[in-house]
């Protein structure tokens, strides 16, 4: 995009809502939060179990391991809240006039997309282990669906945040241009000598030069004076 600075067009540009929402980085940042939402809201509303009609504690169908459901849901909740933030960032991106501010919204963006890949790396890995050791029940059973479900949108979430990093960085790496900051009096080419003092046409008018001050021609022989004869 020319006179593009990490991607978007000059500041102030008009946003087109079409155009916006067509963009690879808003698709996936819509997909992963409905990602998100699939799995905090698997765990919260089916993950939690009675382990036999006798005791009506809930536990967490994960192996009665409580740290896997709390680290589930907590993992789902910053990936939702941070994928609205992102959203929102990247709706008013263009409007951002400054380069540092351009600059550190996109490092912010790469960070924490790193980020969200490790924990929902470590999240998928845990609730599969611990899914693997879960004892097969009647009530454990009633929510197998639901875990199973948390457990393969955690693995397509490493996925996609991944795939949002990428882009952060391919965004990083487009830098700003220049032109942004180009004004007249630079010459388009670089290499273009620097312009000099305007020159005249070379051919001199005599129009410009006065007669000399003294016009009369000396005579030969003064009046009253005569040569001596030798």
């Amino acid at each position: 995009m020319e006179g593009a600075s990490f991607g978007a067009g000059r500041a102030g540009g008009a946003i087109d809502p079409v155009d916006f929402l067509k963009q690879p980085q808003t698709l996936l940042r819509v997909t992963t939060w409905i990602f998100s939402i699939v799995v905090f809201g698997s765990i919260v509303n089916e993950c939690y179990v009675n382990k036999d009609s006798q005791n009506t504690e809930l536990l967490c169908i994960f192996n009665e391991n409580e740290s896997a459901c709390s680290y589930g849901i907590a993992v789902g909740i910053i990936a939702f809240f941070g994928c609205i933030f992102f959203f929102v960032v990247d709706l008013y991106f263009q409007q951002i006039s400054s380069v540092k501010d351009r600059k550190r919204a996109v490092l912010l963006d790469l960070g924490f997309s790193g980020f969200l890949s490790f924990l929902w790396f470590v999240a998928f890995c845990f609730l599969a282990n611990q899914w693997q050791r879960t004892t097969m029940s009647k009530g454990v059973s009633q929510g197998a669906n639901a875990a199973r479900a948390a457990i393969t949108f955690s693995f397509f979430s490493i996925i996609v945040w991944v795939a949002l990093a990428v882009k952060a960085l391919q965004r990083y790496r487009l830098g700003t241009d220049m032109s942004l900051f180009a004004t007249d009096q630079f010459a388009a080419d670089p290499n273009a000598a620097y312009p000099g003092y305007p020159t005249g046409s070379g051919i001199e008018s005599t129009d410009t030069y006065q007669s000399p001050p003294f016009t009369e021609t000396l005579e030969a022989n003064p009046k009253g004076y005569q040569v001596p004869a030798y």
